[in-house]
């Protein structure tokens, strides 16, 4: 009988390298000594992985993370005591996620290695005028954009100054990536490169900042109503130029998606309703439908799309995402999976069900995730690629 665990290391190179699942990748390895042996810890060939779903602690002074896997229909239990329950996640992108804790540090960390990089802290964003530990309860003094001077908290700068984190790339094996952030209450959008000290704000980009996407080596913002900021930062200075767009109107939130070579416009729409319990009634917002559009630039125009085919979009608080669902078991082909990026009050530790589910753009119909039956308090679920570089 042969002796499967004495294949040649080049055959069992080769064959590794035909894998695109990370998780098959693992078994493959785990198989024998000398297949682990032959075959790379870190397989750099991956492409982009199907998200694993991120979900809160089920106590607070738990240091592990459950994510939920599609494809294998269960939990992966990940230690992160970077991610406690005193610092807030704002955005994963490339399979890292941005943390923010009280004091002014910022840093992204990848939850599959536990690898960190550090960005420049909070206090040097171009607005913060002033930071001081001695400042109890307003450590930071902020300037708007009328030149007026507000102070804000440790507390408050961490869980409300940034909405969401989109990068160039994966930050890893010293990548030459770029973070641009969004802001939440002014709008403005700001970006720091690898080396950088600081922040710096993309001028003349303010109010684009329902979602950003890097395509094609420049960065795409979207405002409210569907027209385009794109910002060139391959300079020392970045350039910022505005492509008006027929106006979108009616939705709630916008989400620009990299499909293949094309850039996609997802809309979607919200309904306000009241959850009732026997002590309380709350004020719920459930997603009721999705629109899809391709920019066509030479209108310009957004064209809406009837069809994703076998694409499956990923959408929320993650960098938006969209996969082949043949590529991935578990993963259905012309669905939206999405979660709650709007609303905290959805997850105030009291009542209501989360909003997160997969939309169906055939039939507009909307079905739970598979893991629903987990109950899911604050925060809410985050999509995260996981990403072994």
């Amino acid at each position: 009988m042969a002796d499967w665990s004495q294949l040649h290391p080049e055959l069992l190179d080769f064959i590794a390298k035909k894998f695109k699942i990370y998780t098959d990748y693992v078994r493959f390895r785990a198989v024998c000594h000398n297949w682990r042996a032959s075959v790379p810890k870190t397989p750099h060939h991956l492409p982009t992985q199907l998200p694993w779903l991120m979900l809160p602690q089920s106590q607070p002074h738990h240091t592990h993370r459950p994510f939920f896997s599609l494809s294998l229909n269960k939990f992966h239990f990940l230690q992160l005591p970077e991610a406690s329950h005193r610092r807030r996640r704002r955005g994963s992108s490339h399979g890292w996620l941005l943390i923010l804790d009280e004091a002014p540090e910022i840093f992204l960390l990848n939850p599959l290695t536990r690898s960190k990089v550090h960005l420049p802290p909070l206090s040097t964003f171009p607005n913060v005028v002033r930071f001081n530990f001695a400042d109890v309860g307003r450590e930071y003094a902020l300037r708007t954009s009328s030149g007026d001077v507000y102070t804000r908290s440790l507390k408050k700068m961490r869980d409300s100054f940034i909405k969401k984190t989109i990068l160039s790339s994966s930050p890893a094996n010293g990548s030459d990536f770029i973070a641009v952030v969004i802001l939440n209450q002014t709008g403005d959008l700001a970006l720091c490169r690898k080396s950088d000290d600081s922040w710096t704000f993309l001028e003349d980009a303010q109010s684009y900042a329902e979602d950003v996407i890097f395509h094609r080596g420049l960065f795409y913002a979207v405002n409210k109503y569907g027209s385009i900021a794109v910002c060139d930062v391959s300079g020392s200075s970045p350039r910022v130029s505005i492509i008006e767009m027929p106006q979108q109107f009616g939705g709630d939130l916008q989400y620009l998606v990299e499909s293949g070579e094309e850039l996609l416009l997802v809309t979607r729409y919200l309904d306000l309703t009241y959850d009732v319990e026997p002590d309380q009634t709350s004020l719920i917002y459930r997603t009721t439908r999705f629109q899809v559009c391709r920019l066509d630039l030479k209108a310009p125009r957004w064209e809406v799309v009837s069809s994703l085919g076998d694409r499956a979009l990923f959408l929320g608080e993650n960098l938006s995402l969209s996969l082949s669902s043949v590529d991935f078991p578990g993963c259905k082909g012309n669905c939206i999976y999405y979660t709650d990026d709007y609303s905290e009050d959805n997850y105030d530790g009291i009542g209501g069900e989360q909003d997160l589910g997969i939309f169906n753009l055939e039939d507009g119909s909307i079905e739970p995730l598979p893991c629903s039956h987990f109950r899911i308090r604050w925060p809410p679920p985050l999509w995260v690629t996981p990403n072994p570089c």
